[in-house]
């Protein structure tokens, strides 16, 4: 075909001499067309050799290339297997494919392109007027009421869609930001045929949107809009590895007494059609369904021989034709990570490709990308990885090494008997070697903890300059021998993997030994890279470097070696903000004194810039509940309550929380700040409240859910609860009258993270009590404060014990941060006494 019918004669002549410049070898180029349907403009991203070029390309201000190029330089057009599958790939999103010659006179198309249409605008009355009353919307809830701050809201996403704009947005309880968000997503989706992406801080959430909301929004629409829950792979069975499991011998499984539970989940795969782990009917031991659920370091992709019964790929087939994707922050920061670190925005990293995001509870981003791109190890997590790869018990050796040595030897192919006993005496030489060299690891992983245990006593010990020399003397050593010892084990392991693929022979279960085997050794590696943080924690100013005490089942104590960034904010400008046309993110609590400032400054929103330079246009607004607050809620704080440096605090509390739920008939959630506090209220408390009849249930007790589950069922019950229970607690009606928040919830002076980002902010010139400790903790007391109203008909009081709220001049801070209710500062009888009445009135 004449590629004169396909160019632009400018864009024909701007492609020949960047493949002269190559010299005549392959190049690839991405191209955008015109309006009349030729290529108008070219980018050439890759130059080659003369039979191959790296495909790369990605979004630029245009957004995604219409046509991907490259040459062939003999001349001959037809398409290789490898052009055939980028193109292929590049289909999926509507990108077309050419081959052209050296002199870009002849074209081969292998894909035409989809020619993008223009963005069609929602329309925001329209829109709105489904959930106004009557509309379609409003007609399909079973209880309709009108709320203006929803609409508003709304008003506001449908802007940020039409415009390709940020938003930031704070909903409060009962403004019904889900469906706020949902029927402009849908909609955008339906109309323009784009993906979205939703994302919550829960699973618990996700069901209720993919359940619940969506198909009810989707029954509204002309057209329903495909949408699919996204978990993480790890929720997932791998059938490939559980096979592999079912076909070794009962001394390389060693269970730990697990058999029952891996025989009901093997029982269990013969049955279900998702593959998740939610739809076995327990829960499963966490280290026996590490073993076999989806990973993707042991993942073999379309090399797996189990891929077309694989969840996973299912899965992603699923997603891939979705236009709503409902995922977690976890899922949506690992693809982001992938992403930002080399696998560009243009086609699957971890979800399918997409440009428009909506983050629910969006004040979580945060801890939630920070722990994303935190580092781990402790000795036990060590000492199992170890066992999947050589184990031994008396002469009985298992493990990973031991199965691939088994395969590599007995496929020598001896032709005497002296070379058979030649071979055993190699192997028997080989075994013994992994046997010592695991003894040592062993060895100096106890060693590493003796000593870390010492340095951290019962508080974290961070590395910082000034303990250089105990960190020198102490620490240095016993992390410098693990990970000599660990790279010595690695590279071992790698040549013994490399030595197995030189055979040839088809040998399915070799190579799925060999993927397992580098999959186990992925995770050693990243050992080895935490070891080398701590070693060079110099090198690493803005990352917090600590070590920790964790008591294991048992009583058994080790000590856990961390590493965290100090700031995400620039990984959350690049990754998110700036790689996406929309983004919307909305929370309940996201201001501090109505200012979005806090929440801004953490996630670097304000920073974004477009593609020419200049800043991303961020929308925002606050949303106000529509309850009555001012009717239906008192709030208290005992003005004789001692302030939490004095010693007679936690007798205070603890009397407190007896007496306020007792006055109440329970029906109370007691939020602390610390488990020790929780403890010591629960055993003054406890058996006075169960002998007047009032159940006391604590957190630790039972399975949160569960617990929450038998909360919500005893409606005169009283829940002893600390830091998750803050927020994500739904207990509407009788359930709940009565919240104590029994101190304001200031983060541990001695907590790594924060203690490392109030210096970096000290460093800045900052305020780190006024710009982090009190921001932080208002959010988080407006997430314990917002317990109590779950819907309109909710009432009672939230009691908070700590009386700098009313001393300290930050304490204002904390009260105008939610919303007006009837107040109580009086002293603690008074408290009582007119909590008991508002909350039984």
């Amino acid at each position: 075909m004449n590629a004169g019918k396909r160019f632009t004669e400018e864009c024909a002549r701007e492609l020949r001499e960047a493949i002269s410049g190559a010299g005549g070898n392959e190049v690839f180029a991405a191209a955008y067309l015109n309006a009349d349907g030729r290529i108008g403009r070219i980018s050439v991203n890759a130059r080659g050799n003369e039979s191959a070029v790296p495909a790369i390309y990605d979004l630029d201000e245009n957004g995604m290339p219409d046509v991907l190029i490259h040459n062939h330089p003999g001349g001959y057009l037809v398409p290789s297997d490898n052009d055939l599958l980028i193109a292929a790939r590049a289909a999926e999103d509507g990108i077309g494919s050419y081959i052209v010659d050296n002199d870009v006179t002849q074209i081969y198309v292998i894909a035409e392109p989809v020619r993008s249409k223009k963005q069609v605008k929602l329309q925001a009355d329209k829109i709105i007027s489904q959930l106004e009353e009557g509309g379609a919307i409003a007609a399909r809830l079973p209880v309709y009421e009108n709320r203006s701050p929803q609409l508003e809201l709304m008003r506001l996403i449908i802007t940020a869609f039409n415009e390709d704009k940020l938003a930031a947005a704070e909903a409060g309880t009962g403004v019904g930001k889900s469906f706020a968000y949902l029927l402009p997503a849908l909609s955008f989706a339906m109309l323009n045929n784009e993906r979205v992406v939703i994302s919550t801080a829960t699973i618990t959430l996700q069901q209720q949107l993919f359940e619940k909301d969506i198909p009810l929004v989707n029954s509204a629409l002309p057209k329903p809009v495909k949408a699919v829950i996204v978990k993480g792979r790890g929720n997932y069975l791998c059938i490939r590895r559980l096979n592999d499991m079912l076909n070794q011998t009962q001394t390389d499984l060693d269970f730990n007494g697990k058999e029952a539970e891996f025989n009901a989940i093997a029982e269990w795969s013969r049955t279900t059609n998702t593959g998740e782990r939610s739809s076995l009917s327990f829960t499963p031991d966490e280290e026996l369904w590490s073993r076999v659920c989806s990973d993707a370091d042991a993942c073999m992709g379309m090399r797996c021989h189990a891929r077309e019964d694989c969840f996973v790929m299912k899965l992603r087939r699923t997603a891939a034709d979705a236009r709503i994707l409902v995922v977690n922050h976890h899922l949506l920061f690992a693809d982001l990570a992938a992403r930002h670190e080399g696998a560009g925005y243009g086609g699957t990293a971890v979800l399918p490709p997409y440009q428009r995001v909506v983050i629910d509870e969006a004040h979580k981003i945060e801890n939630s990308a920070t722990s994303f791109f935190a580092g781990e190890f402790t000795c036990p997590g060590l000492f199992r990885h170890i066992s999947r790869l050589f184990r031994q018990r008396g002469t009985q050796r298992s493990g990973l090494i031991v199965r691939l040595l088994g395969r590599i030897y007995s496929h020598s192919n001896p032709h005497s008997d002296g070379a058979d006993k030649a071979k055993k005496t190699e192997a028997d030489g080989e075994m013994d070697w992994w046997r010592q060299a695991v003894e040592e690891i062993y060895d100096a992983a106890i060693e590493l903890n003796r000593q870390a245990l010492e340095l951290c006593g019962e508080s974290p010990f961070r590395l910082l300059p000034a303990q250089e020399k105990l960190i020198n003397e102490r620490l240095l050593p016993p992390l410098e021998n693990i990970r000599r010892l660990l790279f010595r084990f690695t590279e071992k392991a790698t040549l013994l993997a490399e030595s197995a693929e030189e055979n040839k022979e088809e040998d399915t279960a070799r190579d799925d030994l060999i993927w397992e085997l580098r999959s186990a050794l992925r995770r050693l590696q990243k050992i080895c890279d935490v070891c080398g943080h701590f070693i060079d924690y110099h090198d690493h100013p803005l990352e917090a470097i600590w070590i920790e005490r964790r008591r294991y089942s048992g009583g058994k104590e080790w000590a856990a070696f961390n590493t965290a960034p100090v700031s995400i904010a620039e990984q959350l400008k690049e990754a998110l903000f700036e790689a996406n046309k929309t983004v919307v993110c909305v929370s309940a609590t996201l201001t501090v004194s109505g200012a979005f400032d806090y929440w801004t400054s953490r996630t670097g929103i304000t920073r974004a810039l477009n593609k020419d330079g200049s800043l991303k246009t961020v929308l925002n607004g606050e949303y106000s509940s529509p309850f009555l607050y001012e009717r239906t809620v008192l709030t208290a704080i005992p003005a004789d309550a001692p302030e939490p440096n004095d010693r007679n605090f936690q007798r205070f509390v603890d009397e407190a929380v007896f007496r306020l739920a007792e006055a109440s008939g329970g029906s109370t959630l007691a939020l602390f700040t610390s488990f020790e506090s929780l403890n010591s209220a629960f055993h003054s408390a406890a058996p006075r409240l169960e002998a007047a009849g009032i159940r006391c249930l604590r957190q630790g007790d039972d399975d949160r859910s569960r617990l929450l589950k038998t909360f919500i069922n005893d409606e005169s019950s009283v829940l002893f609860a600390a830091d998750s229970f803050w927020e994500g607690v739904d207990a509407p009606g009788g359930t709940l009258r009565l919240v104590i928040l029994c101190r304001l919830p200031f983060k541990a002076p001695n907590d790594p993270v924060f203690e490392a980002r109030c210096e970096n902010l000290e460093r800045q010139g900052g305020n780190p009590f006024m710009e982090l400790s009190v921001p932080e903790a208002v959010i988080k007391f407006r997430q314990g404060f917002g317990r109590l109203i779950r819907r309109s008909s909710d009432s009672g009081a939230v009691v908070l014990l700590d009386s700098r709220a009313l001393r300290k001049r930050y304490g204002s801070i904390f009260l105008q941060s939610i919303p007006k209710t009837r107040y109580c500062f009086e002293g603690i009888d008074t408290v009582v006494k007119k909590t008991g009445l508002w909350v039984s009135g």
